[in-house]
């Protein structure tokens, strides 16, 4: 039997490197359209004093993009 060589440790593995990255970019995006989402609904249903649909939408895309990440990271181990 051949026996595979081990991996260089001194050469960066791109493909970690690009799937983190777009991991990072979809949690600021799914974060970004739930603040975004949040604060137009605010202004369009007059909550000027406390924003209570910004504050709620923002958590909970936080939390979805944590999930998603989370997910993505076990699935591909």
């Amino acid at each position: 039997m051949m026996q595979q060589k081990p991996p260089d440790k001194k050469r960066p593995h791109y493909d970690d490197l690009a799937r983190y990255g777009s991991m990072a970019f979809q949690m600021l995006a799914i974060m970004g359209l739930g603040v975004y989402g949040g604060m137009k609904l605010d202004e369009w249903l007059g909550f000027k004093k406390f924003p209570f649909f910004t504050l709620i939408l923002s958590l909970l895309s936080a939390f979805g993009a944590m999930y998603l990440m989370i997910k993505d990271v076990l699935k591909k181990k």
